[in-house]
This record gives C-alpha cells, structure tokens and sequence, in this order.
C-alpha cells in the first residue's frame, strides 16, 4: 500500500507545476485590476472561455494518463511511448483547427454572450493573441501526461516554473509599457501567456529528448500513425473531454450571468475567481495523483486495495486544503488587496471568499473520490455522474444570478453544492457498482 509519504512524494511536483502555471491567471488578473475593471472582466470572460476549450485538450491528456499508467503497472513500458505520440499528434491536429475556427466564429459567440460593448471589445482583442496558445498547451498537456503516468513527477515542477516566470516579466512589461515596449494593457497580458506556455513546451521538448530511454518506452519503434491505437485512447478520453468541457461551460455560465449584473459585481466574481482557482491547485495535485495511483494499482493486480488508497489521499487532501483555508480566511483582506486597491471591491469579496472556503472544504473530500471512477478506468461512469450534478449546478445559477440577481457570495453558494453532489455520487458508486472488471 502506499504511503502517505509516498502518496505526498508523487503529489508534490504536480502541486507545485500547477502552482506556478496558476501563477498565469494570478499574475494577468493582478496587473489587469490595476489597469481598470473593464480589462479585469474581459480576462474572466475571455480567461473562462479558453479554458472551456482548453479542457478538450485537457480531458484527451487525462485519459491518456489513466491508460500510460495502466500500462506502467503492468510494466508494460515499450507501449507508453506510441500512446504518448499517438495522443500529441491527435492534439496538434485538433489544436491547429480549433485555432482556424476560433478566428471566423468567436467574434459571433462572444457578442451573443457578452452585453457590454467595452468588455466584448477587450475581451476580443485579449482572444485574438490567447487563442494561438492552444498549440503550445498541447505539449504542456500531453508531457504532463506522460511524466505522471510513469509516476516520475519531480521534472513538473521546473516547465511550469520557467513559464510562470517568463510571465511574470513579460506582463510586467507588455501590460505597463517597460523597457522600450508601449504599454498594451490586455492585449500585453494575451501575448505573454503564449509566450511563457511557448517557452515550456519547448523545455519538456528537449528535457525528454534528452534524458529519457526512448528505447525503454518504445519512442523508436513508432512509425505510422496508428487508427486502432487512437480508438483505444478515445474509449477512455472522450468521455472525460466531454465532462471537463461541460463542467467548464456551466462555470462560464455562472460568469455569463454575473457579467449581466455590472462591471463591479463581474470584478468581485474574477479576483474571488483567481483565489479559488489558486486554492485548487493541491486539490488538483491530488486528484491527479488518485488518478495515476489507482490506475497503476490495478494495472499491478491490486484491485482490493483501490480503496484504502483513496481513503490516505482523501484525509492528506483535507488537512492539506483545511490548513490552506484557514490561513486565507485569516488573512483574507490582505489577499484581496493584491488584486485591487479599491476599498469598495475588497470589503464586498470577502463574503465571496468564505462562502468558498467551505466549498474547497468538501472539494478537499469529494475530488479524490471522484477522480478514484476516472482512474479505474469507468470515465463513462464519472461522466453521468457529473453530468447529474452540473444540471443541479446550473439550475442554481439561473435561479440565484440570472432569476433573484443575488449578491455574487450567494451565488457561490452554487460550489458547496457542486462538491456536495460529488461526493455522495462517487462514494455511492463506489460502493455499490460493479467497477473492479474494467479493463483498458
């Protein structure tokens, strides 16, 4: 069985790559609300948006994760390296025409959805650059994938590490006008996220090249592309890229009906938005390593033990957020004040942030035992299940944000229920269904 050592070594890296790719969205949201508020709502809107297509690429790498791990508990390992190249060629493919598609139709979407003409303006012209970062993400992704299938995390932490600081810099520069460069405000906060994510692709590019034992993981023998291959991984992934894109639209939704509330209700909802996603990343760790773990465990014949393991990461993923919570809860004013320095918009967050405190608290419970359906390989099954819960989620939102128009913080009551709903389904699936015979 592992270890909480072991569950902590495997889940360290991936909370600290994230964290520094979280570093992005907490930077372009930071520099933005000192630009105005109409730049700090486009970045939501356009910031959500992307993200919504970014988990199509997301959800494919996961269920390429789930199968690389299988094949590593089975020691399977000159198999990891067709699936590896068989997915990032997929990717690249898909990447290239959501890009083409992106310039004729996001323009028509973004006018539907958005009522303000100078946030769709800014929000526009923020897509323009961001939307060419999707060909850089899909080796960020794919890499991602690769490294925490094989269990060999601790490289995760250095890609993301290089990005976030090449993003730091070059917000500081583009967005203000520094060094020589004129000042471009959201259009700056755009082009250096796809150059920072440009500079991290190119490392796992050559890091891979040179350190890994291609031979080992079967990178020389692959010379076609291979249809059947790509099949078994869409078995495994598109239900996953399904559930992460619809999740991904009901959380745009929410923004959607915020941002028909004013400027300043749609800027209480992006810096609490920026906090919260910051407050995810051990979660996300966490689950990440649920997934790789339980794969890996049943790949090696340990089907028994799938269920103590989640029940260690569950309790180190509890104390782990509650500990989190409690230090930003504490100092919740002094956060808030690195987004803004408007008195008004501070003191109207805070409810914000601890109306999610609570909901990171059940997550910190409910995510491992939701990723555990994935990492068996039943993502058809997590799919449903979170489908169930998102029509939950968004009745919610249509009832509390677009219907009464209440306050932002009663609006995120909406995320204690989402965690809510996730937990009781998976501890109910995992309880009574028949998952231990799935085979990938």
């Amino acid at each position: 069985m592992y270890s909480y050592k072991h569950i902590w070594n495997v889940s360290y890296p991936i909370l600290i790559g994230l964290l520094a790719q979280n570093i992005i969205n907490v930077t372009d949201t930071a520099f933005l609300g000192h630009v105005g508020e109409v730049e700090l709502g486009a970045s939501a809107m356009g910031g959500i948006y992307y993200f919504c297509w970014f988990t199509v690429f997301f959800g494919f790498s996961a269920g390429v994760q789930i199968i690389i791990s299988r094949r590593n508990g089975e020691r399977n390992y000159s198999a990891i390296g067709p699936i590896m190249i068989q997915g990032l060629i997929s990717l690249l493919i898909l990447a290239l025409i959501m890009i083409v598609l992106s310039h004729f139709y996001t323009g028509s979407i973004m006018r539907f959805i958005i009522s303000s003409e100078a946030i769709w303006e800014a929000t526009m012209t923020f897509l323009k650059w961001r939307m060419i970062g999707f060909f850089f993400d899909v080796f960020n992704v794919m890499f991602r994938a690769f490294y925490v299938g094989i269990i060999k995390t601790k490289i995760l932490t250095v890609g993301p590490l290089i990005m976030a600081v090449a993003n730091i810099v070059l917000d500081y520069i583009l967005i203000f006008g520094k060094l020589g460069f004129p000042a471009m405000g959201i259009e700056g906060a755009a082009i250096a996220s796809v150059i920072s994510t440009c500079i991290s692709a190119l490392f796992y590019v050559v890091y891979t090249f040179i350190t890994v034992d291609r031979k080992k993981y079967g990178f020389k023998r692959i010379q076609t592309f291979d249809f059947q291959l790509l099949k078994n991984i869409l078995n495994i992934s598109v239900y996953i890229m399904f559930q992460y894109f619809v999740s991904m639209g009901a959380y745009f939704l929410f923004f959607v009906a915020i941002e028909r509330q004013g400027h300043h209700a749609l800027a209480i909802a992006n810096i609490t938005r920026s906090i919260y996603i910051f407050m995810l990343i051990p979660l996300n760790a966490l689950s990440a390593t649920t997934n790789t773990l339980v794969s890996n465990i049943i790949g090696e014949g340990r089907s028994k033990e799938v269920m103590s393991l989640v029940r260690r990461i569950s309790r180190l993923s509890f104390y782990i957020l509650a500990g989190c919570v409690l230090l930003l809860c504490l100092f919740a004013e002094t956060v808030l004040s690195l987004y803004t320095n408007e008195m008004s918009l501070i003191h109207e967050s805070v409810r914000s942030v601890y109306i999610l405190a609570i909901a990171l608290i059940v997550g910190s419970v409910a995510c491992p035992y939701f990723n555990c359906i994935s990492g068996t390989g039943n993502t058809r099954a997590a799919m449903m299940l979170e489908l169930i819960v998102l029509l939950i989620y968004t009745i919610q939102i249509c009832l509390t944000a677009m219907y009464f128009r209440l306050p932002v913080h009663i609006c995120l009551t909406v995320e204690i229920i989402y965690f809510a709903g996730l937990l009781i389904g998976s501890v109910l699936y995992l309880r009574f269904a028949d998952w231990q015979k799935k085979k990938i």
